[in-house]
C-alpha cells in the first residue's frame, strides 16, 4: 500500500507547485485525508496551544473521567462496549457566533490563545478550499461560496483526550464514523498514537506527526465534488499507555447553506442524481442520530424527500 500522504505547502510557492497540487488531488481522491507540514501556522502558538490543554485535562477533565469509568464500571466490562466511546471532549464554537466566554473552566490565557489558532486554522481551511478548486477546475471561491448560507460558515473544535484504556480491545476511543462536514483540521498528539482510516479494507495508521496539521474531507464535500472527492471512515484505537490530545477543527457549512453537487463536476446525466440536494442543517439533524452508521442511506434519505 502507497504511504500516507503527507504534504510540504512551502513547495506551492515554487517550481514544484504542480507536483504538490497532484499529490492533494490524489490525497482528496484515495484517502480523503493528508498531512499539512510547513502549513504556515507557527510552532510557537501550536506548542503553547499543546501544553495548555494538557494542563487543561490534568487540572480540570481527568479526575471527572474517572469518576464517570467507575460510576459506570467501564474497567470491567468483559465484552465490547458499542454505544460509548473512550474520551473526554468540550467543543468551542468560533463561527458565526463564539460560545468560548462561556466556558469559565477555561483559563484566559488558554481561551485568548485557542482564538488566535481558531483564526489561523479559519485562515488555512480557506486557503486548501481553494487549492481543492482549483484541482476540481472550480472558480476560485466556489467553495467557500458554497458553504457560506446567510450568515457564513460553522467553524468549531473539538477538544479531546484519549486516557489510557485497561481494555482497548472492547472500548473504541472513537467508534468509526465519517464527519458530517466539509474540511477537518487536526491538531493531534505527536507521541500517542490511535487514529486510523479505512482504506481498501483495511485500517491504516494516520503517522503522529510534530507540528503537523492532519486533513480529512467531509460528507459536505463529497456531494458538492458530486463523489470526485470522498469523506472516509475513521475511528479512534483507544491506547492502554499515555493520553492522547486531539484538536479537531471542523470548517461546516452554515445552516441554511444549501449543499449539491457543482454543475461542472456532473458529466453525463446519469450522474445527475448521484447525490441529493438539502440544506445543511437538515443533513446534521439527521447525522446526530445515525453517525455511526454508514454515510449511504444518509444520502439517499435527502434523495427521498427531495
Amino acid at each position: 500500500m502507497a504511504s500516507f500522504p503527507v504534504i510540504n505547502m512551502e513547495k506551492l510557492n515554487g517550481e514544484e507547485r504542480g507536483a504538490t497540487m497532484a499529490m492533494i488531488n490524489d490525497a482528496c481522491e484515495n484517502w480523503g485525508f493528508f498531512e499539512l507540514v510547513n502549513h504556515g501556522i507557527g510552532h510557537e502558538i501550536m506548542d503553547t496551544v499543546e501544553k495548555l490543554t494538557k494542563d487543561h485535562y490534568k487540572k480540570r477533565m481527568e479526575q471527572r473521567f474517572k469518576e464517570m469509568v467507575a460510576k459506570t464500571g467501564l474497567e470491567t466490562v468483559e465484552s465490547e462496549i458499542k454505544d460509548l466511546d473512550w474520551e473526554t471532549t468540550f467543543f468551542l464554537r468560533h463561527l458565526p457566533l463564539s460560545n468560548i466566554s462561556e466556558f469559565h473552566d477555561l483559563e484566559d490565557e488558554y481561551r485568548k490563545v485557542m482564538k488566535e489558532f481558531a483564526a489561523r486554522l479559519e485562515k488555512l481551511a480557506e486557503e486548501l478550499l481553494d487549492l481543492l478548486c482549483e484541482n476540481l477546475g472550480l472558480e476560485k471561491g466556489y467553495l467557500k461560496k458554497a458553504f457560506y448560507g446567510s450568515k457564513g460558515p460553522n467553524f468549531g473544535t473539538k477538544v479531546s483526550n484519549y486516557p489510557p484504556c485497561p481494555k482497548p480491545d472492547l472500548i473504541k476511543g472513537l467508534r468509526a464514523h465519517t464527519d458530517a462536514g466539509g474540511i477537518i483540521l487536526l491538531f493531534q498528539d505527536d507521541k500517542v498514537s490511535g487514529l486510523q482510516l479505512l482504506k481498501d479494507g483495511e485500517w491504516v495508521d494516520v503517522p503522529p506527526m510534530r507540528h503537523s496539521i492532519v486533513i480529512n474531507l467531509g460528507d459536505q464535500l463529497e456531494v458538492i465534488t458530486n463523489g470526485k472527492y470522498k469523506s472516509v471512515l475513521h475511528r479512534v484505537i483507544a491506547q492502554t499507555d499515555g493520553t492522547r490530545m486531539s484538536i479537531a477543527s471542523f470548517y461546516n457549512p452554515g445552516n441554511d447553506a444549501l449543499i449539491y453537487p457543482a454543475h461542472a463536476l456532473i458529466d453525463n446525466e446519469e450522474d445527475k442524481n448521484r447525490y441529493p440536494k438539502f440544506v445543511f442543517e437538515d443533513y446534521m439533524n439527521l447525522y446526530t442520530r445515525v453517525k455511526f452508521e454508514a454515510k449511504e442511506p444518509r444520502f439517499e434519505a435527502f434523495k427521498t424527500t427531495a
